[in-house]
């Protein structure tokens, strides 16, 4: 077996992975280039996607319970919205964000008081949870679904975004926010818009991840949603592009890391392991500190300029 064959599964591995995280990441840039909000219940969100499908496919078929999940996940989203950040439109962002840390834990103790903090076995999806090879690898199905699904999902929202007029409403409030109000944007469709498109998308990617890590507990979320935070910052947040960039980089350099002790020892560099796996997420932030001393805006991000 070649170099080439011990580190292709990880790297189909880390674009798989890296492709739910943009798709997560998405979520965030999106609130946050309208309402310069980040949103912390999203990762949250995600997580309670996966127990709506755990405890659904117990009672109906999967191609009932799927598309369920979809609908109440994004009705999740859009009841967030409504609720905890809706009647603070005017309050100081710190309110807000107080706010979504609330939702966040609320989230998380609802999940522990039904699962009673068990972890639930994520049913078995037919078709994408079957085994196939790639160039030699084996590996699931839903490894390879994964980044077609989500260049779908992106063009379709690109278009979404460029192409319409709630598109078009949702650029004027992310450029200037008072004045978009002024020229008679619906601010508060735009924005229920918003949450909603990050809500499928974070179902979309629950139902993706958790074919590969079939294990649900309240915290699941957790730090698949810092992850995802960490994509949207290093691509810009508010730009959907850097958000699948980030996404992508991450995923990569996260499975890559795992899987380096087995690459370092195949390819002669290592006698024993060095446990080097440890580091997987440590990654992550340290790539967050980098890029917030080096290039706070991100690799899209736009910077801000005061106004005199």
């Amino acid at each position: 077996m070649g170099l080439f064959d011990v580190i292709l599964p990880y790297i189909l591995s880390g674009i798989s992975v890296g492709g739910q995280y943009a798709l997560i990441a998405i979520g965030y840039s999106m609130v946050y280039g309208i309402l310069r909000l980040i949103n912390f219940a999203h990762g949250d969100v995600f997580m309670v996607a996966g127990l709506m499908m755990v405890y659904l496919a117990a009672s109906l078929p999967i191609y009932l319970a799927a598309p369920l999940v979809v609908v109440l996940t994004v009705a999740l989203g859009f009841l967030i919205e409504r609720a905890a950040y809706k009647p603070l439109r005017s309050a100081p962002r710190m309110s807000v964000m107080i706010s979504a840390i609330g939702v966040s834990y609320l989230l998380q103790n609802m999940a522990l008081y039904i699962t009673g903090g068990l972890n639930k076995n994520y049913p078995v999806i037919p078709w994408i949870s079957d085994s196939i090879t790639v160039l030699g690898a084996t590996t699931k199905r839903v490894t390879v679904i994964t980044p077609v699904l989500m260049i779908l999902l992106v063009i379709a929202l690109m278009l979404l975004i460029n192409k319409t007029k709630m598109g078009m409403a949702m650029r004027a409030a992310s450029r200037d926010f008072e004045t978009s109000q002024l020229m008679g944007v619906k601010l508060n469709s735009v924005i229920s818009v918003t949450f909603v498109i990050g809500s499928f998308l974070a179902a979309i990617a629950s139902m993706l991840f958790f074919s590969n890590y079939p294990g649900v507990i309240p915290a699941a979320g957790a730090m698949p949603g810092l992850k995802a935070f960490v994509a949207a910052v290093f691509g810009g947040i508010g730009s959907v592009a850097g958000a699948v960039l980030g996404g992508l980089l991450i995923g990569v350099c996260e499975s890559i890391i795992k899987g380096m002790d087995t690459i370092l020892v195949h390819s002669g560099a290592l006698q024993s392991p060095l446990e080097l796996a440890t580091f997987s997420d440590a990654f992550t932030f340290i790539l967050l500190i980098v890029i917030l001393v080096f290039k706070p805006t991100g690799l899209f991000g736009e910077k801000a300029t005061e106004k005199v």
